[in-house]
């Protein structure tokens, strides 16, 4: 029996944009858009009544704007992947979007095979930045932590830069269990000893680690 498609909701304020994403990801077969929100607020009544797989918004909206929107929803919908798309580039957008609990960021002027593998990486519980951001981050940070002169992680042991890296690239705990072949405890274990050297929590301040230190 095959899996039933992945319910989405969008969350923008331009009207157009909106409906032409939902017809775009209705060409897919393993997604359905099952709401759509043009501001935070509404978004937020939609998420009381049903959640969805996955959230995409705007960080640009009127009355309640997306980072607000990120917050409040990911405080109350903890377990909810959400996924940016905008128009905006700045490092600090991504960052604060990044910290409030977006799992991904696009910008709008991607091609739609990238929208797509981006919904699917960030649907699977997976980290997904557009190329060009990706990029401009890791040289940004690269350039900071050389005027810094300091070496976020060097205190890692190499058992534990091994899991961090693996992490990183989206294995599950239990996988990486199997292909270091220790047990998934052992694996947590090692999971909070990285979390608390680093001085980070959760998968989005992870990945921006892993941009910092070129892991990704």
């Amino acid at each position: 029996m095959p899996d039933a498609p992945l319910d989405i909701l969008l969350v923008d304020d331009h009207r157009l944009f909106r409906q032409g994403l939902a017809v775009l990801l209705g060409r897919e077969p393993d997604m359905q858009v099952t709401g759509l929100a043009a501001n935070g607020l509404e978004a937020l009544a939609l998420l009381a009544q049903a959640q969805p797989g996955l959230v995409i918004l705007d960080l640009e909206m009127p009355l309640l704007n997306g980072i607000d929107t990120l917050l409040r929803a990911h405080q109350r919908h903890p377990g909810l992947r959400f996924l940016c798309v905008s128009a905006h580039r700045e490092q600090w957008r991504i960052s604060a979007a990044l910290d409030a609990g977006a799992l991904g960021y696009l910008l709008k002027d991607c091609a739609v095979e990238e929208l797509v593998k981006a919904v699917r990486t960030v649907a699977q519980g997976r980290a997904y930045l557009s190329p060009e951001i990706a990029t401009e981050m890791v040289l940004s940070q690269r350039l900071a932590k050389a005027q810094q002169g300091a070496a976020p992680g060097a205190n890692l042991s190499p058992r534990e830069r091994q899991i961090l890296q693996l992490l990183v690239e989206g294995l599950t705990t239990r996988a990486i269990a199997e292909r270091m072949h220790i047990s998934s405890k052992t694996v947590s274990t090692h999971r909070e000893h990285i979390m608390s050297k680093l001085e980070i929590k959760g998968i989005a301040q992870l990945t921006r680690f892993a941009l910092r230190e070129g892991w990704l």
